[in-house]
């Protein structure tokens, strides 16, 4: 497993849906903000500033309910290494009694900034991530 990275979130008002429990949507949100967070916990400056990261593609199981007020340890680490441009990053959600609220797969793909087009993931920068 690639080095993780962990952050907790707690539901506010705003991200409950009319079932009482937080939206799928914001499930979403926090997986890109936690990834987000992990970029840039781990990424050299001047990698920060080439490339960007956008979602390919989102496989979500939704396990457990949560609710206003109630924080979530969100974990996410990158098992394997790029294929190009594109890696998948794992995500787990689980609940202050250590159940599984929502687990991830997301494929992510890097821009180059300055052209726009996908770059090939460097080495270097893989390694970073990786065990």
């Amino acid at each position: 497993m690639g080095k993780a990275f962990e952050q907790h979130f707690t539901a506010s008002p705003d991200d409950i849906d009319i079932m009482g429990h937080v939206n799928n949507a914001v499930w979403v949100r926090w997986m890109e903000q936690l990834a987000t967070a992990h970029w840039e916990s781990l990424a050299p400056p001047d990698a920060q500033e080439r490339y960007v990261w956008v979602v390919t593609r989102h496989e979500i199981d939704y396990r457990g309910n949560v609710t206003e007020g109630e924080t979530v340890l969100a974990r996410t680490w990158i098992e394997e290494p790029p294929r190009g441009a594109r890696f998948d990053r794992l995500i787990a959600f689980t609940g202050v009694d250590g159940t599984s609220k929502v687990n991830a797969r997301t494929t992510w793909a890097m821009i180059d900034k300055e052209t726009g087009r996908l770059a090939r993931v460097p080495a270097d920068l893989a390694t970073i991530f990786l065990a």
